[in-house]
């Protein structure tokens, strides 16, 4: 029989398997995070370097009506993108999940993935322009050109393109795993096919639901290349102001400012999350 285990292996033991990715997290992701927290408490020097004094200018800044609308058309395209994905993604993950070539089907969802992103959205600057496939359809009705790019809506339609897979594979794992006699329950004690699914389908798709919505809405309101190219500097949002200060302005530190009060607002949208769906739901969304 083997003796047991001494304090020094069970150390070493947990220092193996847990070591590599907590040391992962701290270089990448700890350490990261602290420098720009520090930034953002810093001064841009003469140059474009970071210097004194130390404190919270920066945040205040945040508050000009200019970085403010900022913020407010970001939280637009973000409510406004998980909305529409909801809308066109939970049926999209029921007909995939009950379709016999769903696998066929997720490989068509995630074929996209396989193109460069810039590829992508650059196409959709084709498609949009003036001179574009779809003013060329318009026009075959007697619609006319219409000034789609660039526009809002060329931001927006892009943004629900590039995010919506993100929200209809949760909700297919949901679908995956619903149990179907509940609904036929429903159906036996007389409930019409609308109250049936929203008694017994609805709720047990409410992971699948609310993950989508968080890996929709996070990223939409961060990206800043789909407004760069489809906005074409008339919609601005926080990920455009980021980039601007760490890139044409070279205000590191007003930059990683937005970085934090972002990454704040994204932290406190995990945490509501977390509070309507509990410990099960943050799991499901991992």
């Amino acid at each position: 029989m083997n003796e047991a285990a001494t304090p020094w292996q069970r150390a070493f033991r947990v220092l193996v398997t847990v070591g590599p990715g907590g040391l992962w997290l701290l270089v990448f992701v700890l350490l990261p995070t602290l420098l720009v927290l520090m930034a953002s408490l810093l001064t841009r020097g003469p140059y474009g370097e970071l210097t004194g004094p130390w404190g919270f200018h920066n945040y205040a800044k945040i508050l000009h009506p200019v970085y403010l609308e900022a913020f407010a058309q970001s939280l637009l395209v973000g409510v406004l993108a998980t909305v529409i994905s909801a809308l066109l993604g939970y049926p999209l993950a029921f007909y995939i999940a009950r379709h016999p070539q769903r696998d066929l089907l997720l490989f068509l969802l995630l074929l996209p993935f396989l193109t460069n992103f810039l590829i992508r959205v650059y196409a959709w600057l084709v498609l949009l322009q003036r001179e574009g496939l779809v003013n060329a359809l318009l026009g075959a009705f007697g619609l006319g050109p219409l000034v789609l790019y660039p526009s809002f809506f060329a931001v927006l339609l892009a943004t629900v393109y590039t995010f919506l897979p993100f929200f209809v594979l949760p909700v297919y794992a949901s679908v995956e795993r619903l149990d179907w006699q509940l609904l036929e329950a429903a159906h036996d004690l007389g409930a019409r096919p609308v109250k049936a699914f929203l008694h017994a389908v609805l709720p047990q798709t409410y992971p699948g639901l609310f993950a989508g919505s968080v890996l929709v809405f996070i990223p939409a309101m961060g990206t800043f290349v789909v407004a760069d190219l489809l906005g074409a500097g008339r919609v601005v949002l926080i990920g455009n102001l980021i980039q601007q200060q760490f890139g044409i302005t070279r205000d590191w530190a007003f930059g990683a400012a937005l970085s934090v009060f972002l990454m704040g607002f994204v932290l406190l949208s995990l945490y509501l999350y977390a509070r309507l769906q509990g410990e099960r739901g943050l799991k499901d969304l991992v």
